[in-house]
């Protein structure tokens, strides 16, 4: 039997058969209104899936019990969140994910990146003035699409690190798409918000009556068009997305598009590959914290930013305190200061990851704290080991684009994978029943910047850069401890450091962890999550000299912790994520 703590058991009872977790309003995050304080982690003997849908993490579940490995779950995790939460990830997407084997070659990260198409230029985000386009003219239609790197990816997982049979793992979602599943109360506030989608007449078609209101909470939704393509993929594997009849019909939307046709081809998915790379680990006091290298930003950040907190005094870092707040924001600071000028695609650009990851370079940064006074906004370091082309920041958004998928199998197998479509619904363009990306618009609008080119600015193949921080913590003796990751645009970083802070530092367990109110600083204003404990930090924060933002921060962190006495799970309240285990 699976473990379901608090209100969520009721609320999956309450909409049996099919499971959903009650969220008034996208904008409404739990944790800040107390829905959540009650709620317990999750406990399990053997085995556990965190994911943001319950459905999902039902799939998941399924494959353990089925016998299946870490790898078999995350794969019908992802393809079920395809349908449950089209908003934030699917096939039409990519993803990024650490994989751990305690018998068998330890950890190693995957790259399901994005990739620009072949025939890409780094004008594409320009107006003809010269201007770079406003981020919503960019993300609508077919010119955002990069070639999707999700379906490869789980491919890949499989055949490294599968058991159960590949048909096997289409098996939930499938049945879901063609038997329907539940408008969820946040899909439905979402569609609610969305303009866009609209102009597509198969995205209108299916997420909208014809009256033009989206589907209400509880209304059966059926995917037909998704549930052909995931059974070609099931019978025929990867391939059956990338050539043939999937293929085409995805190259034609994009390229056909009434308002921004894009230029992907045929030959750009056929070549699209997953890149093996290496891990960035550093120590975090008793602990070795893991993530995902170049393209992504978020590992190197978040070991900058706990570099820097760790040449603080823990006894003042207490929590709902300003002195936390404040460090946390000042190292955030710093590491996006960084990030912004160092991280892109490491095919094209020389990111000295040894170098801003190394002990005595954070604590030179560490240094330029001030404990009672910000900093204000942070300029980049020189770390050693550096060269290559400096990089203009855009600005950064917090999006609901994105998902996180935390698994421990029961033969100690871990994954931790972050996925994602960027913004909330993509490209606002659906094909064979699944909504495509708009993964381009990660890439730097402006391809130069003082004369010099911009690191992550568009080229041909390239991936653009991610803040996506899917994480893997072991203890001192090498164990598995943690499994962590969260969706949330270049917001993900201070999520998933306030959360490790948390498990690490505060001794808090994975829901509260995840519960705890988000905040930090992306290089610009102190941002507060609103409604919660932190807000009330403000008055304190300014006279510190922060420049304070308080607004919604709607994380999706799940995270897994491994005890001697079993897992105990966490999923973030302000989606309607759930941990589930035996």
């Amino acid at each position: 039997m699976y473990f379901i703590a608090g209100r969520m058991a009721a609320a999956l009872l309450a909409f049996a058969p099919v499971a959903a977790v009650a969220q008034l309003a996208p904008s409404a995050p739990e944790a800040a209104t107390g829905r959540a304080a009650d709620r317990p982690p999750v406990h399990a003997k053997r085995h556990m899936v965190a994911a943001a849908n319950p459905l999902a993490t039902e799939a998941g579940l399924a494959m353990l019990r089925a016998g299946g490995t870490a790898a078999d779950a995350v794969i019908a995790t992802q393809m079920a969140l395809t349908l449950v939460e089209p908003q934030s990830s699917g096939v039409g997407g990519g993803a990024f994910a650490l994989h751990f084997d305690p018998a068998a070659g330890g950890l190693t990260t995957y790259d399901g990146r994005e990739t620009a198409p072949a025939a890409a230029k780094p004008d594409r985000f320009l107006k003809p003035d010269g201007a770079p386009l406003s981020f919503r003219e960019a993300v609508v239609g077919g010119r955002s699409v990069g070639a999707p790197g999700a379906v490869k990816l789980m491919a890949h997982l499989h055949a490294k690190h599968g058991r159960l049979p590949w048909r096997k793992l289409f098996e939930p979602a499938i049945k879901l798409a063609e038997e329907g599943f539940p408008v969820s109360p946040r899909l439905h506030g979402l569609l609610a918000l969305e303009t866009a989608l609209k102009t597509d007449p198969a995205a209108a078609a299916y997420f909208y009556q014809p009256d033009g209101k989206p589907w209400p909470v509880g209304h059966v939704l059926k995917n037909p068009e998704l549930a052909e393509t995931l059974r070609a993929v099931a019978e025929q594997g990867d391939k059956a997305f990338y050539q043939g009849a999937v293929a085409a019909a995805l190259v034609e939307k994009v390229t056909k598009d009434p308002v921004a046709p894009g230029d992907l081809t045929l030959a750009d998915l056929a070549a699209y590959q997953v890149a093996e790379r290496p891990a960035v680990c550093a120590p975090y006091r008793a602990y070795t914290i893991c993530g995902m290298g170049p393209p992504s930003s978020g590992a190197v950040a978040v070991r900058q930013i706990l570099g820097v907190l760790e040449m603080a005094d823990p006894a003042g870092l207490k929590p709902d305190s300003a002195a936390a707040v404040h460090w946390l924001s000042e190292a955030g600071r710093l590491a996006f200061a960084d990030r912004g000028r160092y991280l892109a695609d490491p095919a094209f650009v020389n990111v000295p990851v040894k170098g801003l990851i190394d002990a005595g370079y954070v604590k030179s940064r560490a240094a330029l704290v001030n404990p009672v006074k910000s900093m204000g906004a942070a300029k980049p370091g020189e770390p050693p080991w550096r060269e290559g082309r400096a990089h203009a920041p855009q600005a950064d958004q917090v999006e609901f684009g994105t998902s996180h998928v935390s698994v421990v199998d029961g033969e100690g197998r871990a994954i931790s994978m972050t996925t994602t479509i960027e913004d909330a619904f993509g490209a606002r363009r659906m094909v064979g029943g699944f909504l495509l990306n708009n993964q381009l618009t990660d890439f730097s609008f402006k391809p130069e910047e003082g004369g010099q080119a911009v690191a992550n600015r568009v080229e041909a193949g390239k991936r653009p850069r991610s803040s996506m921080a899917p994480t893997i913590v072991f203890d001192k003796d090498g164990k598995l401890y943690a499994v962590v990751g969260s969706p949330g645009g270049s917001a993900i970083i201070n999520y998933v450091a306030k959360t490790l802070t948390a498990l690490l530092d505060w001794g808090l367990d994975p829901q509260a962890a995840v519960a705890y109110p988000n905040f930090g600083s992306r290089n610009g204003p102190t941002e507060l999550e609103a409604g919660t404990s932190v807000a009330a930090l403000a008055p304190a924060l300014e006279a510190m000299g922060h420049t304070v933002k308080v607004l919604e921060l709607t994380s999706g962190t799940q995270a897994i912790v491994v005890k001697s006495d079993g897992l105990w799970g966490g999923a973030d309240p302000r989606r309607e994520g759930v941990a589930l285990g035996d």
